[in-house]
This record gives C-alpha cells, structure tokens and sequence, in this order.
C-alpha cells in the first residue's frame, strides 16, 4: 500500500479511493457482495509478509499464482486456492510455535480477538459453518438457524480449530491493513473506503442479528428512466426501529470497524439510509422504510450522524434521490458525489464551478462507462452542448472522436469545478476504454480488470509517467496539491 501511495503523490494526489474491501459470499468477484462488513477479504493478503509462512510457497502454489498473474483478468477463485492453502500452512506454524509458547505475538492474536470480539466470534463460527454445510445458514438445522446456544456451543467445539484459524487471518490481514493504512498516512494520502448500504441475506451479520431484517421483503430501488420495473437487489430489508429501540448495535459496528481501517469511508446509496424501497417475496406493492418523509428524514439524519460520529462521511447520493435527503445532507454538511455527464439539466451541463463547495466531482464510478466509451456514444445534440463548457469549447477537429485532447479538457474541467475534493477512477485517469462494472449483468467481465503492469512498473511506464506528469500540472494550476 505504501508503494501506491508513493505514486499516487507523484500525480498530486493525496486521497485514495477503494472499493469495499469486506470478505465476499462464495463463489463472488463482487466487492459488494459482502458476507461480513467487519472481515476483511483474505483474497488480498501479502504472502511475502506473512511471518509465519517465511516466504515460501510449494511449487504448485507458485504455479497458480505466476498463472494467474499472465491472465488478462484476475482470477479469483485461482488466488483464494493459494492463498487459502498458504494460510493453513502458516496457522499450522503459528499454532506450533508461536501460540504455543505464548510469544508477544500469540498475545498481539489473543488482544486482537478480544478487541473484535463484538463481530469476529460470530463471523468465524459462521463461516466454519458454513463451509461445512456448504449452504445459506437460512438451510441450516433449526438449532443454528435459529441460533441456539446450546447447538452454538458444540459447534464452537467441534470447529475449534477452524475458527482459531478463520481468526488467524483475520489478524494477519487487519495487521497488513493498518500498516498499510499507516504507511500511506505518513506520506500525507488519506484511505478512503466504501460502506456497501447492506449485506448478503447469507452473511454472519443476517445470521447473528436476525431480529435486525425482515425476509419477507428485499431491498431494491424503485422505477426511474433507466428501469420501467426498478431493480431488485435481493437483499434483506432493515428494520430500522428495532435497530434504534436497541441503540443501534449494527450500525455502530460497522461503522467502528470502517473507522479503524479508513480515515474517512463513501456512504453507498446514502438515500436508502433515508427511505428503503422495500418489494415483498409474495409481488404485492412495494413500499418504503419509513413510508412518510418527515420520518424518512429524521432516520437518514440519525444514521449519517452516527457515522460521522467515527470518521469523516462522504455519500452516494446519485440516481433517483428526493430533492428533501440533497437539503439534509447539505444541512448537516454532509458531501455528495458529482459524477460530471450527470450534472446537466435537460441535457445542458451545469456550471462546475458553482457545484457546491461540500461535494466530490468525479468523472465517473466504478458503475459507469468510461469517459472514452460515454463521448463516442453522446448523441450528437448533448455533444453540442458538452462542448459550450470551458476547456471542452476549445477543441478542434472532428468532435465525435475522443482525442487526447478531449481527454485532457474533460480532466481539467474536472478539476476546476468548485468541488473541495475530486476524484477519477484510474481508467479514466489514463483515457482508457475499460469500465469495471456493468450494472445488471453478471460474468467474469465485471469486478476482474487490472492494471496492465505490475506497481513496480508505473515508475518507469511512459504512459503511466505522463499520466502522473499531466495530473500534477493540473493540481498545481487548479490549488488542489497537498
């Protein structure tokens, strides 16, 4: 992670956004597909710093990984084999060695699990468990299903060994993490996470806070111009009073976990924290969580409050959302995104730079087509009207091609607008074609683009030297350096 941070200061940048980063359902690539949102993803652990694994790895695992290093995209699936099997054999070490003797480092493990006892106990007995049976735990005997303690308690003995394991990790990767975390901190870049708005229905937070989600009902958004039907994202649906009534235990361990690893966290879909649209199981009318919108507004306050109470809160506010949560959110001074081709009325751009101080201007999202592919597909009247904005009127030549030059307007434009911060994902950054999700399609095509070079190699890349080049003047000439 220091690595990245050093060179994202050499494009005169000093925030760092990433996507989740919570252990994924099995069998998913998508960051958003979360089966926990305090455990951390193994799938990104170094192996090289793991002290109990000493380097080394069987020739088989060295197989796997230089094979899936060639690949155009990341496999997944062919890293979790290594790195699953790698594990095993440094808990086995540890356990041996280590743990045995009670060294300062079977200490640092014990504080670990006694500081995250609140989510990790659950989290690892769920997972044993579930890579037992190998199902939703909403298939599960009744006793766990329902959690019973005393069925709780043989498990907990029975899969002793898994779950010591399951935690080891878990230890390994917050120690990379936070180090990492610190390294980029005192080169002056600040971690940005992700909040996804909810779990998987299958994960060890349903499962443990039952009383939290309601499963005769899943979360969704409702119709808009890009969908007659709305979207259902099958997830379960929050009971929000129950959560209040009791202090808000789920929402106060999220958001003490996110404040641990990030030093500021991106509040996916902000307005669902406000009103969530909930479509029943049994296709009778939809409704939203809280239906009236004095309601609505005193919750998504509530909640925000919460969160910002751990770390500095930055929301996804776009798509369909009530003009009521944009006034809340600037009220409470909360920022919102500005995705640059949305900021338009009836097709003519707004004027960047009168976007509200208190807001992220960004050219795109992880959702989106890159900037190449969204100028080559403009039709040709919001084209005209593209090119009335600052930097982008100055362009010659055949406008329907997206040139260098287009590239570079788009960008300072960006960088002009009034947004005290900005941000552009890294395909966009370079003007490439890639896009890194295509929303309503499920395949290998989403969630597994990568770099074309190794990190070592973007300090000598052409390309990526005057990409890091080119940001910098434009953060020097626009204030934004530091």
């Amino acid at each position: 992670m220091g690595e990245i941070a050093r060179f994202l200061l050499t494009t005169g940048s000093t925030l760092w956004q990433l996507l989740p980063l919570n252990e994924v359902s099995p069998g998913q690539d998508s960051p958003y597909a979360a089966s926990s949102s305090c455990a951390l993803e193994p799938v990104y652990l170094d192996l090289d710093s793991i002290e109990d694994l000493g380097g080394e790895l069987t020739d088989e695992e060295k197989r796997k990984i230089e094979a899936a290093r060639r690949a155009d995209r990341v496999d997944f699936s062919q890293y979790r084999d290594v790195k699953r099997s790698a594990l095993a054999r440094a808990f086995r070490h540890f356990t041996g060695g280590e743990l045995r003797l009670g060294g300062q480092r079977a200490k640092a493990f014990a504080r670990f699990r006694e500081e995250h006892r609140g989510w990790l106990e659950d989290w690892a007995l769920y997972r044993a468990l579930h890579d037992q049976r190998q199902k939703s735990w909403r298939d599960w005997e009744r006793p766990l299903r329902e959690r019973d303690p005393e069925a709780l308690e043989r498990m907990r003995i029975e899969l002793r060994d898994q779950i010591d394991a399951l935690a080891y990790a878990q230890w390994i990767a917050d120690e990379q993490f936070c180090k990492g975390r610190r390294e980029a901190n005192a080169l002056g870049v600040k971690l940005i996470g992700d909040l996804p708005f909810m779990v998987a229905e299958d994960s060890a937070d349903v499962w443990a806070m039952q009383r939290f989600f309601r499963f005769d009902a899943t979360v969704g958004v409702p119709p808009d111009a890009y969908s007659a039907d709305g979207q259902d994202w099958g997830l379960p649906v929050p009971r929000w009073n129950e959560m209040r009534t009791e202090g808000d235990p789920w929402l106060h361990m999220r958001a003490d976990r996110a404040a641990e690893l990030y030093d500021a966290f991106r509040v996916d879909h902000v307005v669902g924290l406000y009103r969530t649209y909930a479509r029943p199981i049994d296709k009778s009318k939809p409704f939203f969580v809280p239906e009236a919108e004095h309601e609505q507004k005193i919750q998504g306050e509530r909640i925000l409050a919460l969160f910002g109470e751990k770390a500095e809160v930055l929301a996804e506010d776009l798509g369909t959302v009530p003009d009521f949560v944009r006034a809340s959110m600037s009220e409470n001074g909360i920022p919102g995104t500005k995705v640059l081709r949305w900021e338009n009325d009836q097709g003519v751009p707004r004027d960047v730079r009168k976007f509200p101080a208190a807001s992220l201007a960004v050219t795109g999202t992880h959702d989106t087509d890159s900037l190449l592919t969204w100028w080559e597909g403009l039709p040709d009247h919001e084209r005209r009207e593209q090119l009335k904005q600052p930097y982008l009127k100055e362009l010659r030549g055949d406008p329907r091609r997206f040139t260098h030059e287009t590239h570079t307007a788009i960008l300072e434009l960006l960088y002009s607008s009034a947004s005290d911060a900005i941000e552009i994902p890294i395909t966009d950054a370079f003007g490439w074609r890639e896009r890194l999700n295509t929303p309503g399609t499920v395949g290998h095509h989403n969630w597994t683009w990568r770099l074309p070079w190794r990190l070592s190699d973007l300090w000598s890349d052409p390309q990526a030297v005057a990409m890091a080049q080119h940001l910098t003047h434009l953060a020097d000439k626009h204030g934004r350096r530091g």
